[in-house]
């Protein structure tokens, strides 16, 4: 690990704080600008039932009877220090509505994105090795018919099928393994996508340089050609479009919560997107723009570690080396 690399991390850093926190930042100013005024919708709503002096203290420990810079200010230095303030429905704290839901969240998510890399896998081997009289031309197609559905139809299918005609699992049962399953399904389809578009184009450009000519001349099989020579450098552009992939996940898991009835950070978004709880909104919209920077940074450190034809210059900039160098480098490796 170099200087020039210590440097472009530390640009990197600085780059995702200064994203961070202009996100924050136009967050809650969208969030203030949002039409009603929260405080006669939910703290006067005679349901309730908080008298005056109640809605005098909530006004007070939440700061919304002073100026909207010292809202700000104080709203962003408690969010940096892990404090996302009280729900304004329930008058419970926000990190705790998030703990409870955020489980069911994580697994959708990490299941659907399993899910994805293993079509965008199984997809692209069929693309390099299956001939075209046996469906190669289908299976290209696939990425674009997988983009052009969207989530919640896969879902709705998915329900309709499994668990109405086959009973596989029950909807009143959304967190059961095969809801899950089914609901991950629906979710991780268009994201890989994406990923299997990219890998596709690599693979097809890497199959064609001289050191895979080399290995197919030695008589190596093809599973092995592609997992030992042709999957490795195809797969690290996936890196970025899977770093971008991680926020469809997060706003599609808003969507396919709600097509399979589960309880996680999608329905509580969807009630406080109804009950205009902004607290909750403001921490659930700030934290998925921390997590969505965090992993396209991560990323961004992590290229030029897997690729050493990457050359960092002057920072955040990457250039990798011609295609006839890595080639001949590849194959020299190859034919040792």
């Amino acid at each position: 690990m170099n200087g020039g690399y210590l440097s472009y991390a530390a640009k990197r850093f600085a780059q995702a704080a200064v994203v961070i926190l202009l996100a924050y930042v136009l967050t809650f100013v969208v969030v203030s600008i949002l039409p009603g005024d929260p405080v006669t919708n939910v703290l006067r709503d005679p349901q309730n039932g908080f008298s005056e002096d109640q809605i005098r203290q909530i006004i007070a420990a939440q700061g919304l009877d002073k100026p909207i810079p010292v809202q700000l200010w104080t709203s962003l230095s408690n969010f940096v220090a892990g404090d996302l303030g009280l729900s304004m429905r329930s008058s419970r704290p926000v990190t705790t509505l998030i703990a409870e839901v955020l489980p069911s969240t994580l697994i959708l998510a990490s299941a659907a994105f399993a899910i994805a890399l293993l079509l965008a896998l199984t997809i692209a081997y069929g693309t390099q090795f299956v001939p075209k009289r046996f469906g190669q031309g289908l299976l290209r197609g696939f990425p674009s018919l997988f983009l052009s559905v969207p989530n919640f139809v896969i879902g709705l299918v998915l329900i309709h099928i499994f668990g109405f005609q086959l009973g596989l699992f029950r909807v009143i049962a959304p967190d059961s393994f095969w809801a899950t399953f089914f609901a991950a399904i629906a979710l991780g389809v268009p994201v890989s996508a994406r990923i299997t578009e990219v890998l596709i184009a690599n693979l097809d450009k890497e199959s064609e340089q001289e050191y895979a000519a080399v290995a197919r001349s030695r008589g190596l099989g093809q599973a092995r050609l592609f997992a030992r020579h042709l999957l490795k450098p195809s797969s690290l552009p996936v890196v970025t479009v899977i770093a971008l992939a991680i926020g469809e996940l997060l706003g599609g898991s808003l969507i396919t919560e709600t097509v399979f009835g589960r309880t996680g950070v999608g329905s509580l978004v969807q009630r406080s997107v109804s009950t205009q709880d902004l607290p909750v909104l403001q921490a659930v919209v700030s934290l998925a723009a921390v997590v969505f920077v965090l992993v396209n940074l991560i990323a961004d450190l992590v290229y030029p570690l897997l690729d050493p034809r990457v050359k960092l210059i002057g920072g955040p900039r990457v250039r990798p080396t011609t295609a006839d160098d890595a080639a001949t480098a590849t194959s020299a490796a190859v034919t040792s």
